[in-house]
Protein backbone atom coordinates (compact mmCIF):
# COMPACT_ATOMS: atom_id res chain seq x y z
CA UNK A 1 0.00 0.00 0.00
CA UNK A 2 1.09 3.50 -0.81
CA UNK A 3 0.90 6.60 0.82
CA UNK A 4 0.98 10.16 -0.65
CA UNK A 5 2.16 13.08 1.33
CA UNK A 6 1.80 16.96 0.35
CA UNK A 7 4.91 19.02 1.06
CA UNK A 8 6.80 16.30 1.60
CA UNK A 9 10.29 17.38 -0.58
CA UNK A 10 13.36 17.13 1.56
CA UNK A 11 14.99 14.57 3.85
CA UNK A 12 14.28 16.73 6.93
CA UNK A 13 10.57 15.81 5.72
CA UNK A 14 11.36 12.12 5.30
CA UNK A 15 13.03 11.69 8.32
CA UNK A 16 9.52 13.28 10.23
CA UNK A 17 7.70 10.99 8.72
CA UNK A 18 9.88 7.97 9.32
CA UNK A 19 9.90 8.67 12.72
CA UNK A 20 5.61 9.05 12.84
CA UNK A 21 5.65 5.99 11.10
CA UNK A 22 7.67 4.43 14.11
CA UNK A 23 6.00 5.99 16.75
CA UNK A 24 2.82 4.89 15.47
CA UNK A 25 4.01 1.38 15.19
CA UNK A 26 3.18 1.23 11.34
CA UNK A 27 5.45 -1.09 8.84
CA UNK A 28 6.84 0.55 5.89
CA UNK A 29 8.93 -0.85 3.04
CA UNK A 30 10.64 2.69 2.22
CA UNK A 31 10.29 6.03 2.03
CA UNK A 32 10.49 8.80 -0.95
CA UNK A 33 9.94 12.39 -2.03
CA UNK A 34 5.85 12.49 -1.47
CA UNK A 35 5.18 8.95 -0.98
CA UNK A 36 5.68 5.72 1.78
CA UNK A 37 5.44 2.29 0.76
CA UNK A 38 3.82 0.53 3.66
CA UNK A 39 3.92 -3.21 4.21
CA UNK A 40 0.71 -3.81 4.93
CA UNK A 41 -2.76 -2.13 4.58
CA UNK A 42 -3.29 -0.26 8.16
CA UNK A 43 -6.87 1.04 9.94
CA UNK A 44 -8.51 3.65 9.56
CA UNK A 45 -7.67 4.83 12.75
CA UNK A 46 -4.28 4.65 12.14
CA UNK A 47 -4.72 6.65 9.08
CA UNK A 48 -6.32 9.24 10.63
CA UNK A 49 -3.79 9.50 13.33
CA UNK A 50 -0.96 9.23 10.81
CA UNK A 51 -2.39 11.84 8.73
CA UNK A 52 -3.10 14.28 11.89
CA UNK A 53 0.25 13.67 13.58
CA UNK A 54 1.63 14.63 10.13
CA UNK A 55 -0.48 18.08 9.59
CA UNK A 56 1.18 19.24 12.80
CA UNK A 57 4.51 19.28 10.70
CA UNK A 58 2.58 20.77 7.75
CA UNK A 59 2.30 17.93 5.73
CA UNK A 60 -0.78 16.55 4.47
CA UNK A 61 -1.44 13.19 3.06
CA UNK A 62 -3.50 12.90 -0.29
CA UNK A 63 -6.42 11.06 -0.65
CA UNK A 64 -7.92 11.81 -4.44
CA UNK A 65 -6.30 10.32 -7.54
CA UNK A 66 -5.36 13.77 -9.08
CA UNK A 67 -4.01 15.29 -6.30
CA UNK A 68 -2.26 12.22 -5.61
CA UNK A 69 -0.70 12.38 -9.30
CA UNK A 70 0.05 16.01 -9.28
CA UNK A 71 2.36 15.40 -6.23
CA UNK A 72 4.05 12.56 -7.58
CA UNK A 73 4.86 15.03 -10.57
CA UNK A 74 6.24 17.97 -8.78
CA UNK A 75 8.21 15.60 -6.30
CA UNK A 76 9.87 13.58 -9.69
CA UNK A 77 10.57 17.63 -10.74
CA UNK A 78 12.19 18.77 -7.17
CA UNK A 79 13.99 15.90 -7.07
CA UNK A 80 15.51 16.26 -10.90
CA UNK A 81 16.29 19.66 -10.35
CA UNK A 82 17.68 19.22 -6.46
CA UNK A 83 19.39 15.62 -7.26
CA UNK A 84 20.19 17.15 -10.93
CA UNK A 85 23.91 15.24 -10.64
CA UNK A 86 22.01 11.60 -9.72
CA UNK A 87 19.78 12.45 -12.85
CA UNK A 88 20.67 10.86 -16.18
CA UNK A 89 21.07 13.68 -18.73
CA UNK A 90 17.44 13.46 -20.88
CA UNK A 91 14.68 15.50 -21.28
CA UNK A 92 11.98 16.36 -18.86
CA UNK A 93 8.87 15.11 -20.40
CA UNK A 94 10.98 11.63 -21.34
CA UNK A 95 12.05 11.26 -17.00
CA UNK A 96 8.47 12.60 -15.89
CA UNK A 97 7.00 9.91 -17.79
CA UNK A 98 9.03 7.21 -17.69
CA UNK A 99 9.83 7.72 -13.71
CA UNK A 100 5.21 7.96 -12.90
CA UNK A 101 4.32 5.41 -15.74
CA UNK A 102 1.62 7.71 -18.11
CA UNK A 103 1.80 9.76 -21.41
CA UNK A 104 3.29 12.88 -21.13
CA UNK A 105 0.53 14.42 -22.50
CA UNK A 106 -1.85 13.09 -19.90
CA UNK A 107 0.39 14.39 -17.44
CA UNK A 108 0.76 17.64 -18.56
CA UNK A 109 -3.05 18.17 -19.31
CA UNK A 110 -3.76 17.08 -16.02
CA UNK A 111 -1.04 19.15 -14.43
CA UNK A 112 -2.39 22.38 -16.34
CA UNK A 113 -5.92 21.68 -15.23
CA UNK A 114 -4.89 21.34 -11.47
CA UNK A 115 -2.44 24.22 -11.28
CA UNK A 116 -3.22 26.44 -13.97
CA UNK A 117 0.20 26.36 -15.54
CA UNK A 118 2.20 24.53 -17.34
CA UNK A 119 4.84 21.56 -16.21
CA UNK A 120 7.29 23.39 -18.45
CA UNK A 121 6.09 26.52 -16.22
CA UNK A 122 6.95 24.69 -13.06
CA UNK A 123 10.36 22.90 -14.05
CA UNK A 124 11.96 26.57 -14.80
CA UNK A 125 10.36 28.42 -11.50
CA UNK A 126 11.79 25.57 -9.69
CA UNK A 127 14.98 25.90 -11.29
CA UNK A 128 15.42 29.26 -11.09
CA UNK A 129 14.80 28.79 -7.18
CA UNK A 130 17.66 26.20 -6.89
CA UNK A 131 19.69 28.51 -9.28
CA UNK A 132 18.91 31.46 -6.35
CA UNK A 133 20.23 29.08 -3.87
CA UNK A 134 23.03 27.77 -5.36
CA UNK A 135 24.24 31.34 -5.90
CA UNK A 136 23.63 32.08 -2.11
CA UNK A 137 26.08 29.34 -1.05
CA UNK A 138 28.63 30.85 -3.64
CA UNK A 139 30.11 27.89 -4.03
CA UNK A 140 30.15 27.37 -7.70
CA UNK A 141 30.44 29.70 -10.60
CA UNK A 142 27.66 30.23 -13.42
CA UNK A 143 28.77 27.85 -15.52
CA UNK A 144 29.26 24.90 -12.91
CA UNK A 145 25.47 26.15 -12.46
CA UNK A 146 24.07 25.73 -15.57
CA UNK A 147 25.83 22.61 -16.18
CA UNK A 148 24.69 20.93 -12.52
CA UNK A 149 21.27 22.18 -13.71
CA UNK A 150 21.45 20.44 -17.47
CA UNK A 151 21.09 24.15 -19.05
CA UNK A 152 22.46 24.07 -22.21
CA UNK A 153 24.62 27.38 -21.66
CA UNK A 154 25.53 29.59 -19.21
CA UNK A 155 23.42 32.28 -21.59
CA UNK A 156 20.76 30.31 -21.43
CA UNK A 157 20.57 30.25 -17.47
CA UNK A 158 21.21 33.82 -17.64
CA UNK A 159 18.42 34.75 -19.84
CA UNK A 160 15.79 32.33 -18.02
CA UNK A 161 16.87 34.12 -14.52
CA UNK A 162 16.45 37.54 -15.83
CA UNK A 163 13.06 36.81 -17.03
CA UNK A 164 11.55 35.25 -13.87
CA UNK A 165 13.80 37.39 -11.29
CA UNK A 166 14.22 40.61 -13.27
CA UNK A 167 17.68 40.48 -12.30
CA UNK A 168 20.85 39.35 -13.78
CA UNK A 169 22.18 36.30 -11.80
CA UNK A 170 25.47 38.67 -11.27
CA UNK A 171 22.92 41.25 -10.01
CA UNK A 172 21.14 39.10 -7.61
CA UNK A 173 24.52 37.20 -6.57
CA UNK A 174 25.51 41.06 -5.61
CA UNK A 175 22.44 41.72 -3.92
CA UNK A 176 22.61 38.82 -1.44
CA UNK A 177 25.70 39.83 -0.42
CA UNK A 178 25.13 43.77 0.45
CA UNK A 179 21.93 42.13 2.16
CA UNK A 180 24.03 39.58 4.15
CA UNK A 181 27.15 42.35 4.66
CA UNK A 182 23.91 44.65 5.73
CA UNK A 183 22.60 42.11 8.33
CA UNK A 184 26.08 41.42 10.16
CA UNK A 185 27.18 45.12 10.40
CA UNK A 186 23.35 45.56 12.39
CA UNK A 187 23.98 42.77 14.16
CA UNK A 188 27.24 44.09 15.63
CA UNK A 189 25.62 47.26 16.42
Amino acid sequence: MRLYIKYMVSLRCKMLVQEELERLEIPYGFIDLGMVELLEEISNTQRNKLKRNLLRFGLKMHDDKKSILIERIKNTILEMINYADGCPKMNYSEYISEKLNYDYTYLANTFSDVKGITIQQYIIFNKIERVKELLSYGELNLTEISYKLHYSSMAHLSGQFKKVTGFSPSNYREMKLNQEELKLSTAVI
